[in-house]
């Protein structure tokens, strides 16, 4: 009888720390979003220019307009994804695409206006938080947060998983990494914040990206080889031009 109560105990308080794991999971990236100025992103237009394209996001509490803009050798196009799915413009003429491209073009110019607003969009119910712990980056201790996505409502690439670091003071998140699936076996990728600015109450940061230096790495572990030396600098994700708008 008594073994009986002990084993009903310790079933009862795994599924206790088990449920208060995954509150402080959402509780740290609600701050995190809240810091990050998300309740403004909601009802805002932002305009920024990521290379050699301009982007434009009108968000208005659930309606959203994602648009790129860009020059090819020839034409002008304009790409829009919203509520109602994906259209391209050319030279201000809609013009058709198929179905693979539009999937294509669609992910691409989502991919953008997700990081550009990170940590905003991780509140949506198709994500699911996982706390992984705190752990400590060159000399700050961080929340350990694991995103992953379910099928309905995850998107194209919902097999795509993310860890955020964010921080256990400021709540402001200065590292991800995700991996996402490419054609011979998964990709990692580890992104590093800097030159952060606040426009009109938002948050906005630019990503030295980085990519392991060897093979069997490990996703969850690539905060380590940041630290020791075990990353390369593929990138810079630099976002210019930044204008936001009620």
């Amino acid at each position: 009888m008594i073994k009986k109560v002990i084993v009903i105990f310790v079933f009862t308080s795994l599924l206790v720390n088990c449920k208060r794991e995954l509150q402080d999971a959402d509780e740290i990236v609600q701050k995190s979003i809240a810091v990050s100025g998300g309740n403004t992103i909601k009802s805002t237009t932002i305009s920024f220019d990521f290379r050699d394209k301009h982007y434009r996001a009108v968000r208005d509490n659930g309606q959203f307009q994602l648009e790129r803009i860009f020059k090819d050798s020839v034409n002008s196009v304009r790409d829009v994804l919203s509520n109602d799915g994906f259209l391209r413009f050319i030279n201000n003429k809609p013009y058709e695409v198929s179905k693979e491209k539009e999937e294509s073009y669609s992910a691409s110019v989502n991919s953008v206006h997700y990081f550009s607003v990170l940590p905003y969009g991780l509140n949506s119910k198709a994500v699911k938080k996982n706390y992984l712990g705190k752990t400590n980056v060159k000399g700050t201790d961080y929340h350990k947060i694991k995103i992953t996505f379910s099928e309905d409502g995850g998107g194209e690439d919902f097999e795509d998983v993310f860890i955020y670091w964010i921080d256990t003071v400021t709540f402001k998140v200065d590292y991800l990494a995700y991996s996402y699936a490419e054609k011979h076996g998964i990709g990692l990728r580890f992104r590093e914040a800097y030159n952060e600015r606040f426009i009109e109450g938002i948050r906005f940061v630019d990503y030295n990206n980085y990519k392991p230096k060897g093979d069997n790495v490990v996703l969850e572990h690539l905060d380590s080889k940041f630290e020791n030396n075990g990353l390369e600098l593929l990138s810079k994700i630099d976002l210019e031009n930044i204008l936001v708008k009620d």
